[in-house]
């Protein structure tokens, strides 16, 4: 049922009070134009949600980047949560994770051709984005967890509900887990209830509709994660499907925000069994002895035995020293995909790709639009100008 994983802290809810106080606050001086939001002339595609962690973000920057990486020029922008570094960094191929953060990290190493830079501040970093030499031809940007980053005009504003932890049951910090209130979803352009199970049907996906409560301008989409081959993280063994766990122990290691939709999946490649678990917390960085731990638990468990772990954390351990060569033999990573439902990837991809053929300076899909054109033309022109979805909804 959607909503199962929320846990509120019902005694915590006067402090929940007096920081609505400061959300409401910091949102009507935006909306009053108090604050500035600024827009680009370049395509901003914003993905992000009002609930402290675990939605869904990366799979859904992932599956943007697949979508366009082919036809354009790809940047994304996090703000690179935990990284060692400050001010604006652009990745290369020798840039460590400590200097981006594991999520920026991951997707550079999965997505060949593409810019991934990282700055808390978002404006300054997409102005360094669109003006620096060596990644100027930037033909759009995705914003990584950036929705109540108000200072960015995003053009096309993606929120993601989780639906585990569903927001118009849950409640704000510190009681709740909602960073803001849920009716903030008015700024979405996009909604995207995620994680969704496959088993929903046809009824379960109008109450859910219902329950959001969108506007007419908004576009209700839900998707679910599917598992890809298990990889290897230090061996040469190849990929395994999942389906070959049957039957073996399992010790699943995780430092993300919620484990626990992981777990119930891989019980489901296990028939049932427990994985024995190491959990903790969202974005960890594992310490000697936490590696000591790993080594000393896997060692206890009888054969066959496997390690699995998560994209994001195999981010963290690659550069780590101390792990056992039993460990290093035995730990893949679990590749995820997002999948839409009701047949509605075909939809999204059509309005993500319409608005940045509209928007783009010198995209390849703009080009393609009017073969006329001089090659090196800039339909744009030089000056900033507002991007609004909104404006080409019923494209």
């Amino acid at each position: 049922m959607e909503g199962d994983y929320i846990k509120i802290s019902y005694w915590l809810l006067p402090f929940s009070w007096l920081y609505g106080i400061g959300v409401w606050l910091r949102n009507y001086l935006f909306d009053a134009k108090i604050l500035k939001s600024k827009s680009y002339s370049v395509p901003v595609i914003s993905v992000g949600n009002i609930t402290v962690g675990g939605a869904g973000k990366t799979p859904h920057v992932e599956y943007l980047i697949g979508l366009l990486k082919n036809s354009i020029q790809v940047a994304v922008l996090s703000r690179g949560y935990k990284r060692k570094s400050r001010g604006y960094v652009i990745a290369d191929d020798s840039t460590l994770m400590r200097d981006i953060g594991d999520e920026p990290y991951q997707m550079k190493m999965k997505f060949d051709g593409i810019y991934v830079a990282v700055d808390k501040n978002r404006c300054h970093g997409i102005e360094r984005l669109i003006s620096d030499e060596a990644t100027k031809d930037v033909d759009v940007i995705l914003l990584d967890d950036a929705f109540q980053h108000r200072y960015v005009k995003a053009g096309i504003n993606i929120l993601l509900v989780d639906y585990h932890k569903f927001i118009i049951y849950d409640k704000l910090l510190p009681a709740g887990r909602l960073r803001e209130p849920h009716k903030a979803k008015i700024r979405a352009d996009i909604v995207i209830v995620t994680k969704c199970p496959k088993t929903l049907n046809p009824i379960d996906y109008r109450v859910l509709s219902k329950k959001m409560d969108l506007k007419a301008f908004q576009h209700l989409y839900f998707t679910t994660l599917s598992y890809c081959d298990l990889k290897p993280i230090f061996n040469n063994k190849g990929d395994v499907p999942l389906s070959d766990i049957m039957g073996e122990n399992i010790l699943l290691l995780t430092g993300i925000a919620s484990p626990e939709h992981l777990q119930a999946d891989i019980m489901e490649y296990t028939r049932g069994a427990q994985p024995e678990v190491m959990a903790f917390a969202d974005h960890h960085n594992f310490t000697a002895h936490d590696i000591e731990r790993l080594n000393e638990r896997f060692a206890s468990m009888p054969s066959p035995k496997r390690i699995i772990t998560t994209e994001k954390d195999q981010a963290r351990l690659v550069g780590l020293k101390g792990l056992s060569e039993e460990v290093k033999q035995n730990i893949y990573a679990l590749p995820i995909k997002v999948e839409f439902m009701l047949n509605g990837g075909e939809l999204f991809n059509e309005k993500i790709q319409s608005y940045v053929r509209k928007n783009s300076r010198n995209s390849i899909l703009a080009k393609r639009k009017n073969n006329n054109k001089p090659k090196n033309s800039n339909s744009s022109g030089n000056g900033f100008r507002t991007i609004s979805f909104r404006d080409n909804r019923k494209l």
